[in-house]
């Protein structure tokens, strides 16, 4: 049974890429994280030693702390988080019964994470007016990599120029690392190279390919993909706004590729009363 103030890796699992999933931050020491230097989804890196200088900027936060095993590290960095406000737990068993139990599928590859930045956040930068791919990638970003990513919309002529003089990221234009490839869309390419094939994002990666390659009949899904954004196109003058409205979209896509899939909706047929026989 888990000591108090722990969650287990099955706990965690149900709430990593849920928008109100706990911040995790990573405290392995450098030689523990120089032997996988692999991440959970959406986490961080921080240093145990100094964590009397930065534990009050979590207060108010839920967070889980990682260390190797989930013992002195974790144990001492979230009993300080606590003692400066913030709702902490240790991940019972730490980063090795992580990797045993949640397997490859969903853990982050960092060599693929671009620099952040003074404030901490990775900056990225696409092509206005986005309809698919482009909102499918920030979604992955900000609930599998990083949750505070910065997303510049612009041009599509002044992409790589922004790119360049704001160290910023380009994504989802021709040329560039992090595009299309073959009949595969930017999203595909981008849950392969940060490491998050899990089996649900597999099945999201495949509705969001159907709708951004305009093959709606490769899954069902990708036709409401497809509808769907395009109406919220329409909606939004505003790149940014349409981003944040369809967020929720993609938590319900993703919701469904985890744990509806197998479920169905439909009205009773049969005689009612009332009804002619």
């Amino acid at each position: 049974m888990p000591a108090p103030d722990t969650i287990t890796v099955s706990q965690l699992s149900r709430l990593v890429g849920l928008p109100d999933a706990p911040l995790l931050l990573d405290v392995r020491t450098e030689e523990d994280y120089a032997t996988d230097p692999r991440l959970l989804p959406a986490s961080f890196r921080r240093d145990a030693r100094s964590v009397t200088s930065w534990a009050a900027d979590y207060a108010g936060r839920p967070v889980v702390v990682i260390c190797q095993r989930g013992l002195k590290l974790s144990q001492g960095v979230a009993a300080w988080l606590r003692q400066s406000g913030a709702r902490a737990e240790v991940l019972d068993g730490g980063f090795e019964a992580w990797v045993k139990s949640a397997g490859d599928g969903m853990l982050l590859r960092p060599d693929h994470i671009p620099p952040r930045n003074a404030q901490g956040r990775t900056v990225w930068v696409t092509r206005a007016r986005p309809k698919i791919d482009r909102i499918a990638c920030p979604w992955l970003i900000r609930r599998f990599v990083d949750p505070s990513a910065v997303f510049l919309f612009v041009a599509p002529s002044e992409v790589t120029a922004v790119a360049e003089r704001f160290n910023a990221t380009p994504f989802d234009i021709e040329e560039v690392f992090w595009s299309h490839r073959g009949d595969r869309c930017t999203f595909d390419a981008m849950v392969e190279e940060f490491g998050l094939g899990s089996e649900a994002l597999n099945r999201l990666a495949l509705i969001v390919r159907g709708a951004d390659t305009a093959r709606p009949d490769l899954v069902p899904e990708s036709a409401g993909l497809l509808a769907a954004s395009l109406g919220l196109s329409r909606m939004y003058r505003d790149d940014l706004a349409q981003l944040d409205a369809a967020m929720g979209l993609y938590d319900s896509f993703f919701r469904w590729s985890r744990d509806a899939v197998a479920e169905t909706h439909n009205w009773p047929t049969g005689n009612h009363k009332g009804a002619k026989a």
